[in-house]
């Protein structure tokens, strides 16, 4: 099987299955793809994660050269930011940030450029990303599995966690007792 693009998109989608599987079927369907297809991505990227090549080498793989590379410090140190545009997520970019030597330090969706802060009623699956939620009072946490994030904030009377995979928002819970 050839890894590039497609596979790349299937590959995340199969993670964001786990919060958001209407969406991801919704994807399939409109990528002409199945869900052997999105399982056969996710194990073949697994693979690629475990073996050669290594960091960042393995995006450039499946990805081609990077459109856009720049740099930003983190403390003391400098770490490379490579980004890439993906045909599913228009108007964002796949960000893989890598430290000293390559090393991959994190890899989600952001949006180039400002922030597009939504009000509460239009945060829509899959249109907006960690940075986007800024919502006062907002609380950016880790996920409950590899990949995933949570910003919790209130609204109203009540408190809601906007649940993230890849830094791609999938959908909204209501904080409960």
């Amino acid at each position: 099987m050839r890894f590039g693009v497609r596979e790349f998109e299937l590959a995340l989608m199969h993670r964001m299955r786990d919060l958001n599987p209407a969406r991801v079927e919704d994807a399939l369907a409109a990528m002409d793809a199945t869900r052997a297809e999105l399982r056969q991505a996710h194990a073949h990227w697994t693979r690629l994660i475990a073996a050669a090549p290594r960091g960042v080498r393995r995006f450039v793989t499946a990805l081609g050269r990077p459109p856009s590379v720049s740099e930003r410090p983190v403390g003391s140190l400098t770490c490379d930011v490579l980004r890439w545009p993906l045909p599913s997520w228009p108007g964002l970019e796949f960000e893989v940030l890598t430290g000293p030597g390559g090393e991959v330090w994190n890899e989600w969706f952001v949006r180039p450029g400002p922030a597009r802060v939504p009000d509460f009623a239009g945060l829509i699956p899959w249109e907006y990303v960690v940075g986007d939620v800024a919502f006062p009072g907002a609380t950016p946490d880790e996920g409950s599995a590899p990949h995933h994030w949570v910003v919790s904030f209130p609204y109203g009377t009540a408190a809601y966690r906007a649940r993230f995979v890849y830094g791609l928002f999938q959908r909204l819970d209501p904080i409960t007792g």
